[in-house]
């Protein structure tokens, strides 16, 4: 792993601010890296904190410790939390798809209008196949936008191919040029990434000291700063972010949320359109800088991940509840009816489960419990949610008002670990379900090659999970 230092960003976060007598009795190596244990778990012990998740967390805790380089990479390389990053994945893009194995390697297909498969060539792939050009570099996260990839390297590297836009494609001729196989991003070559998020009208990425970065839709101070739309430099998310460190990011529909690592614990930060109140403040207004989420404090939930869908938002607490809240329609929202929510909201229906992964898209949530059981509701439409018509004796196109176990997933006997679903409202989504055994089952609309094999003739989508060829462990 590389351990060189992102540049124009402190190397040393103020993550140490707990004292703790105890610590006087272990090595100054191991001091660092309690304190930051201590610190981003809040009060509880070391190992609550879901750390497998979220790869950016496991590489933000182990670089922020101000190590030396020799030191830090002997602590990752020993280190049970470094096994943490050997998590495969599976991204659900709209039109096309990614997988990435635990090694590293990088499988796409679906469409490839704009080169986004990273083939060297704009024909659609039915098949899983793997990028060649990426051979000898470890790719450790995946991003999705209309028409364009982001990989994110072990060494800090990010790697784009498709429609050369920083946007998406309401920009008109933005991005007419296509790239056809993963390049550099050279703008971001001196800053360390650990995760990329591509929303509409905008891209963000996370660096290991915690600070977000964005790409377009600068435009009227809607991100913080004044840009062009077809900016490609990275600029700083200004705000009171740029003080607290960030261990994960999520991009909806020309909004960003943030979970951020503060002394009291884990916190949520919102920016950007507050249509349907998506930002989670009590209004639908926008906000140009990031703003703290101060429901979760009221209902005494510590989010530990967070999802954006297109028009609402989800999180996911330490103690495994669910809240949501932003445009209900649909019933996306999980709450019984259509009504939008400003602030978080828990989903009562779901009390006796609990949570520890979130996934929304357009009008879509999906919730993964402990047990690897699959609840999702919301917008029934390509069959995305799961809800199979024959067994169940519904419409699988039917709207689902409140949370419902997926028992199409349930009958393949595996525990499902990740959910992804289209996150875009310019395509018919898609769904993955990733097992704890690295299988890949797919379902939704396939009119593209997106679920990673043909479909029957005439047909354009698949209401029952069915399993991709592709072995992700």
């Amino acid at each position: 792993m590389d351990a060189t230092t992102s540049t124009g960003a402190s190397s040393s976060m103020p993550l140490h601010l707990i004292i703790d007598d105890a610590l006087a009795l272990v090595s100054p190596l191991q001091q660092s890296f309690q304190r930051s244990q201590r610190h981003c778990f809040g009060d509880t012990a070391p190992g609550e904190f879901p750390l497998a998740a979220n790869p950016s967390i496991v590489l933000h805790v182990l670089t922020s410790c101000n190590l030396e380089p020799d030191d830090l990479a002997h602590l990752e390389a020993s280190s049970e939390a470094c096994c943490r990053r050997e998590k495969s994945q599976a991204i659900a893009g709209p039109g096309h798809s990614i997988a990435v194995t635990t090694s590293g390697a990088v499988y796409t297909f679906g469409s490839n209008n704009s080169g986004q498969l990273g083939h060297g060539s704009l024909e659609e792939e039915w098949r899983p196949r793997i990028i060649r050009s990426l051979q000898g570099i470890r790719i450790i996260q995946a991003a999705a936008g209309a028409g364009r990839t982001m990989l994110v390297s072990d060494a800090g590297r990010v790697y784009a191919f498709g429609k050369d836009s920083f946007g998406e494609v309401e920009y008109g001729n933005q991005g007419s040029r296509v790239v056809t196989t993963p390049q550099l991003v050279e703008s971001l070559k001196d800053i360390y990434i650990v995760q990329a998020a591509i929303g509409n009208f905008f891209t963000a990425v996370l660096s290991r000291e915690g600070r977000i970065y964005t790409f377009s839709w600068g435009n009227d101070t809607k991100l913080g700063h004044q840009t062009e739309p077809n900016d490609v430099q990275p600029h700083l998310l200004a705000g009171p972010l740029e003080n607290i460190p960030v261990v994960q990011i999520a991009a909806g529909y020309c909004y960003l949320l943030a979970l951020a690592c503060q002394p009291s614990g884990m916190s949520v930060y919102s920016v950007g359109c507050g249509l349907g109140g998506k930002l989670g403040h009590g209004s639908r207004t926008d906000e140009k800088y990031p703003r703290l989420i101060d429901q979760f404090q009221t209902l005494n939930i510590q989010p530990v991940v967070v999802a954006a869908g297109a028009w609402h938002a989800a999180v996911v607490g330490k103690d495994g509840r669910v809240c949501t809240w932003g445009w209900g329609r649909y019933g996306c929202l999980g709450h019984g009816n259509e009504e939008c929510e400003s602030v978080p909201k828990v989903v009562e229906s779901l009390i006796n489960v609990r949570a520890v992964h979130v996934a929304t898209g357009d009008y879509t949530t999906f919730i993964v419990s402990d047990k690897g059981d699959v609840y999702s509701f919301g917008c029934g439409e390509s069959s995305s949610l799961g809800h199979n018509t024959i067994t169940e004796g519904n419409n699988r196109h039917t709207n689902v008002l409140s949370p419902e176990l997926v028992t199409s997933l349930k009958r393949t006997n595996e525990r499902v670990a990740q959910i992804s679903l289209t996150n875009s409202i310019y395509w018919n989504a898609h769904t993955f379900a990733l097992t704890d055994s690295g299988k890949l089952y797919a379902f939704g609309a396939g009119d593209k090659g997106q679920l990673g094999t043909e479909l029957v003739a005439q047909q354009s989508e698949r209401g029952t999970p069915e399993r991709v060829e592709i072995d992700l462990s």
